[in-house]
């Protein structure tokens, strides 16, 4: 067995968790079943950022526009998730060790790993301002730079023991979380609403089913639906083996309905009957105290799985490029204060530029993955049928990766900022990804593969190949 791999059970072994952040996953570890991991995954489908979402793009340009995009995000992030949850249960790994033997090499890789984390990091601060809004409205006198710091410091420890934890914490929370939700749902029907009609027919004067008001809808989607398809694998290497066929589908699919579909659904009923975009203002005024708890217990549940996801995305930029080892619990603490730092740093204020550029790059990257294991692996057979994690057998760039990656975000960042014209702006992300499964097959079939693997492995389970 390699040093590092040793090394990575040894420290999962002396620390009680169980987090495998530098190498896949062991096939006698893979035994939580499909139930468990996809409630996980759950901690980011409920969170309420997407009742804003949903509730923003109904009030601004129809509820049938924003409808239609989420119909839209989950096909789209329900495919790609499927497919990332597929690899990742299949081989043990996730995003970030997928990447290294999926088209990128293990330098190209910690480079997704870093931008990848930094995404996490963003979300948690954005998650707990929402959560700090909503309590500061009912404890005025309590400073919001107070709360940030109670509930930036609180997700630390409930991510200490790792994947087994968060699985317990996420038990514990659901049906709570359930039973605040009905009754916002029962006190939001018995309130009058402030728009006589169907919710589904509400239309802001001026816009129009279709059009630009559709393209706008579908470039807020693409925001965050790069994020939930990748955020599976981190969950899906856990996976029982006997659990693979349903379980794929389970976790890749079944969040993004619950995420685009339900809770966006419910954001755009929420907001065009209370005629009010904020979640942290109306489930407030629906609820009460009892509205803030329910936005206290839906934040902390994101924010865990930002922490954790985070925190993995971290250890291995670290291992990579510095060879710093440190555990992942070193790195839940760093995730954790970054984020209380950019929340004290008024993040919100620069939200649409940052989300704009992690929605092209997500998308992109995820595209990338999921068109090396099928088109270039399975079908044109270029490169071995498995993923190597291993720096030694690995080259430290794949361009295969790295060049699709670099050009198409590049170029789809370059479209979000408007200079491509109004369509390719709204549809940025999407552009990008197309361009990026162009450029990938296009380099393996020019590189003939020759940068996946210095040295063939015979080590790894045959079950674990993909091919």
């Amino acid at each position: 067995m390699e040093a590092f791999n040793v090394t990575e059970e040894n420290h999962t072994e002396q620390t009680g968790s169980d987090d495998y952040s530098l190498d896949r996953v062991p096939r006698d570890k893979r035994n939580m079943g499909w139930l468990s991991i996809t409630n996980i995954t759950f901690g980011i489908a409920t969170a309420i950022f997407y009742f804003q979402m949903g509730s923003v793009m109904a009030l601004s340009f129809g509820a049938i526009n924003a409808i239609i995009s989420a119909v839209y995000a989950i096909v789209v992030a329900g495919i790609l998730g499927t497919f990332i949850a597929y690899l990742s249960a299949k081989s043990g790994m996730n995003v970030n060790l997928l990447s290294r033997g999926g088209g990128f090499g293990y330098i190209g890789a910690s480079l997704t790993s870093f931008i990848y984390a930094t995404n996490f990091i963003m979300y948690c601060a954005l998650e707990g301002l929402i959560l700090v809004a909503a309590v500061h409205e009912f404890l005025p006198v309590i400073p919001e730079w107070v709360l940030i710091l109670i509930f930036g410091t609180v997700v630390i420890p409930l991510n200490w023991f790792g994947i087994k934890q968060l699985d317990k914490l996420q038990k514990w929370s659901l049906p709570l979380f359930f039973i605040f939700l009905i009754a916002a749902i029962i006190m939001a029907a018995t309130t009058p609403s402030v728009y006589e009609g169907s919710f589904w027919t509400f239309m802001p004067e001026g816009v129009q089913v279709g059009g630009t008001a559709l393209l706008l809808c579908i470039g807020m989607q693409h925001g965050i639906m790069g994020l939930t398809p990748l955020l599976a694998s981190d969950y899906a290497r856990f996976l029982k083996p006997k659990d693979m066929k349903i379980g794929v589908f389970a976790i890749g699919f079944i969040p993004q309905i619950f995420c685009f579909g339900v809770m966006g659904g419910l954001g755009i009923w929420f907001g065009v009957r209370l005629g009010e975009a904020n979640p942290g203002v109306y489930i407030v005024l629906l609820l009460g105290v009892w509205g803030a708890l329910f936005t206290m217990l839906t934040q902390i549940r994101i924010n865990i799985t930002n922490i954790y996801s985070g925190s993995l995305s971290l250890s291995t930029f670290f291992e990579n490029i510095f060879k710093f080892t440190p555990g992942r619990r070193f790195w839940v603490v760093v995730t954790g204060v970054a984020a209380m730092i950019l929340m004290l740093g008024g993040i919100v204020d620069h939200l649409e530029l940052v989300m704009t550029f992690q929605g092209v790059f997500l998308l992109t990257w995820a595209t990338i993955l999921v068109i090396d294991a099928i088109v270039i692996k399975k079908i044109l057979k270029i490169g071995p049928g498995y993923y190597e994690a291993r720096q030694q057998n690995l080259y430290k760039w794949n361009p295969i990766g790295v060049a699709s990656l670099l050009i198409a975000s590049g170029l789809g960042t370059v479209a979000a900022l408007g200079v491509m014209g109004e369509f390719l702006q709204s549809t940025a992300a999407f552009f990008a990804s197309i361009l990026a499964a162009i450029l990938t097959v296009i380099i393996a079939i020019y590189t003939k593969g020759k940068y996946y693997v210095k040295k063939e492995a015979n080590d790894i389970p045959k079950e674990d190949y993909i091919r």
